[in-house]
């Protein structure tokens, strides 16, 4: 069954989460409106990202239980949707991480600590995450996680696919530098796992940092559905179907040319690929 998504392409303001979850509101009002069942927000939706040390990004960041997650679950239940969203979590051992959490109005189906961490922003202060299979039943679709830098790890969203991801829902903070990333990466991540892949970035300056925007939504075959080639705030939509993308097996000609996507992996030739690399740890 067809499935609308929504891609919320917005500048975020720094350090007050009370503002960004009343932008968060206003943009939920407008894509449900329009039929989405699912909308996806950037990388620190709640926070902002360039933090400084440690002690200031924990002070504005939450645990499950915070006042952020029941403020967008309150949301979904009011609008009738599902929201991913991305924040800065906390845990009791004092521990950070640059989470995202996939909700509806019955509360988290899900969340995501970013594994892949560049010495950059908020991420040079935390703790990188340990799950790479962010697989989550929402409704009809089932949604994989993953944020920002994980998109250059082709591993990552292997992972996700194995795991049965129809869609990979990718919140980011892309700077000046990732252009090309952006223009790229989510088609060729798509197409690699005959999936739907979203890129969901923000716009804006931040401390004086820009964010370049350029967010996407890719089908199976690696085609734009929808884009946003610019740095300003925008919404983006498409209507998916599940089933193209559990299709594993592309036939373009029978008994000619046909490729599975999964069958025809071969793990057993990959060893480099679960071994340190020596310059890992130089």
């Amino acid at each position: 069954m067809p499935v609308k998504i929504a891609g919320v392409q917005m500048d975020i303001a720094f350090a007050d989460a009370h503002a960004n979850l009343e932008k968060i509101h206003s943009r939920l009002k407008q894509t449900t409106s329009a039929g989405a069942q699912l909308t996806v927000f950037p990388e620190c939706t709640t926070t902002g990202y360039c933090f400084e040390s440690f002690e200031e990004a924990f002070e504005y960041s939450q645990d499950m239980d915070g006042d952020s997650i029941a403020q967008v679950r309150q949301m979904c239940a009011d609008l009738k949707t599902r929201v991913v969203f991305g924040f800065l979590e906390r845990t009791s051992d004092k521990r950070l991480y640059n989470s995202v959490a996939l909700v509806s109005g019955e509360g988290v189906i899900g969340h995501y600590r970013k594994i892949h961490l560049p010495f950059l922003g908020v991420d040079r202060f935390t703790t990188s995450g340990s799950c790479a299979d962010a697989v989550f039943a929402a409704g009809e679709l089932n949604v994989g996680l993953n944020i920002c830098y994980d998109s250059s790890f082709p591993e990552a969203a292997r992972s996700l696919a194995l795991a049965g991801a129809d869609l990979i829902a990718l919140p980011t903070n892309w700077p000046p530098g990732s252009g090309r990333v952006a223009d790229f990466i989510p088609n060729a991540r798509a197409l690699e796992n005959n999936v739907y892949y979203m890129s969901i970035n923000r716009v804006g300056v931040e401390r004086g940092f820009e964010f370049i925007g350029k967010s996407k939504i890719c089908d199976p075959k690696g085609g734009a559905l929808a884009s946003a080639d610019h740095s300003d705030e925008e919404i983006l939509y498409a209507t998916i179907d599940p089933a193209a993308a559990r299709q594993k097996h592309l036939v373009a000609v029978p008994g000619q040319h046909e490729v599975h996507r999964f069958k025809d992996r071969r793990p057993a030739t990959y060893r480099l690929l679960t071994q340190d690399h020596p310059e890992a740890n130089g």
